[in-house]
């Protein structure tokens, strides 16, 4: 399999396929085509020769080749859909662009919630992988799994994993993310602050609700909505919150995808952001910036955090350390239109 065979199959030039899989060109094509190609390169195991990716972009599709014997695999802990949640779409896609440039092909990409499936025990069983990246906060039944089948293992996410696992983690603290949400909130005068999201370990609550207790906020069981970090989830919370008639006049949400939701669920309310009710939400997906008003939300650097675990991962695999280590990522506040200051 040469780039030009992908080249043909997606309907695409080679220097097309080359700038998208090398990462160079993002605009080099659409989305569509991008996860066109993309599909290729997992369904055939295409990665590119070493010595190949050093030469001039006009040249490669002379010399690439498969590689049988580098591979990797990506399991999505807490979502039913390995690919439903932006967040980690882009951190699978940052991932394995980083293991194809380093000659490694992403096998397959899993839901730890597929695991009693039988078709995805097969595809374990059939397809031996170097190593697993393991994306979001995992329970002890998943531990075991990973134990079982897969020798190197990383840990990427915004929850940090006890020492004890004993795998190698690449984290931007998720904890500390919503404490300086929380912070960003009471600079614009905002003290009535409600929380939508998960609330069952959940370090992002854990940090709303420490936030709160540092700067003596109170923090009313009415504010606080237990819901699943979804559109879904964030709409009927929000729309929970509005009927409850709380006084907040800020809102924060755990993630992106659900301050989406409330949004909407605002909006309909007939109220206005931020004018009547200020958002804040954490992660920044690339939609974030392109729904209206757009979205204030702590910046969370998804292709670090995808780069640096495989590059761990990697390094860990090709015998470059041996002690677990870890990393951590920062973040930042991406101010936008959703937050404004109290009246």
């Amino acid at each position: 399999m040469k780039l030009k065979d992908i080249a043909e199959r997606v309907g695409v030039s080679i220097s097309t396929v080359s700038r998208v899989i090398n990462n160079k060109d993002t605009k080099a094509a659409s989305q569509e085509v991008q996860e066109k190609i993309w599909s290729v390169v997992r369904e055939t195991g295409y990665t590119p020769n070493i010595a190949a990716r050093n030469l001039k972009l006009g040249e490669v599709n002379k010399t690439a080749t498969i590689s049988e014997n580098k591979s990797l695999a990506c399991i999505v802990a807490r979502s039913r859909n390995a690919i439903d949640e932006p967040f980690f779409l882009d951190l699978s896609h940052a991932i394995e662009k980083e293991a194809f440039k380093q000659g490694y092909v992403l096998r397959y990409t899993f839901s730890a919630f597929d695991l009693s499936n039988s078709n995805t025990f097969n595809t374990i069983s059939n397809t031996k992988v170097d190593g697993v990246i393991v994306l979001g906060r995992f329970n002890l039944n998943l531990s075991n799994f990973i134990k079982k089948h897969y020798k190197n293992v990383v840990f990427a996410g915004l929850n940090s994993i006890d020492s004890a696992y004993n795998y190698d983690q690449v984290v931007c603290d998720g904890y500390k993310a919503s404490i300086a949400a929380v912070k960003h909130l009471t600079t614009l005068h905002h003290t009535n602050i409600s929380y939508i999201g998960e609330t069952q370990n959940e370090i992002r609550f854990k940090g709303f609700i420490d936030a709160m207790k540092e700067l003596c906020l109170s923090v009313n069981s009415q504010n606080i909505i237990d819901t699943h970090l979804s559109t879904d989830g964030g709409y009927k919370g929000a729309k929970k919150l509005l009927e409850a008639k709380t006084s907040s006049t800020a809102i924060f949400c755990a993630n992106d995808i659900t301050a989406i939701g409330a949004l909407k669920a605002i909006k309909e309310k007939g109220l206005r952001v931020p004018e009547d009710i200020s958002i804040i939400s954490i992660d920044d997906i690339d939609m974030a910036q392109y729904i209206s008003p757009m979205l204030t939300t702590v910046h969370i650097p998804i292709n670090e955090l995808g780069k640096m675990a495989a590059k761990t991962l990697i390094d860990r695999i090709e015998h470059g350390h041996d002690l677990p280590i870890k990393l951590e990522i920062p973040f930042n506040i991406t101010k936008r239109e959703s937050c404004a200051i109290k009246k």
